[in-house]
């Protein structure tokens, strides 16, 4: 009789698959090898996932490879040795070298930084301007879409 009176109850169970591991504020992450300094994050929050950290205001410095990269954004996305940045994001390489445009992806092992979107690149008086650039900073090498650049030509001196 009191199976007629009573429905059983249908609970549902909810699982969360992406929860937060921890929290940081105003943190510094430094990644070592047998060489030395690899890479350098920080970032006034972060959170960490079991995949990927996502950073507020970070600032990440690759000094894997020939030059040093240093990167500036509003938040970023670190994943598997790929950063994604965005919201004002500033690319800056040791040797003067600045890019500047509101969102990027940059692979740690190739050394590859993409944009889909306007940029600026200068080095010194020497400019230029696109709709979107793949900027390989092992090879030094840029390959780029409706650019106008300028450049001020140098003598030579004999």
């Amino acid at each position: 009789m009191i199976f007629f009176l009573f429905k059983p109850l249908d609970i549902k169970q909810q699982t969360f698959t992406d929860v937060p591991l921890f929290k940081l504020s105003d943190f510094t992450l430094y990644e070592l090898n047998q060489e030395g300094l690899v890479t350098l994050m920080s970032g006034t929050h972060a959170t960490r996932y079991s995949n990927r950290y996502v950073v507020s205001n970070i600032n990440y410095t690759d000094n894997s490879k020939d030059f040093i990269a240093n990167m500036k954004a509003k938040d970023g996305l670190y994943k598997d040795k790929t950063v994604d940045l965005s919201g004002g994001v500033v690319y800056h390489r040791e040797d003067g070298l600045v890019f500047e445009t509101q969102k990027i992806t940059y692979n740690k092992e190739t050394t590859i930084l993409r944009a889909n979107q306007k940029f600026i690149m200068y080095r010194g008086d020497d400019t230029m301007t696109g709709s979107s650039i793949v900027y390989n900073n092992k090879l030094n090498k840029v390959r780029a879409t409706n650019i106008e650049a300028q450049y001020k030509l140098q003598e030579k001196k004999l």
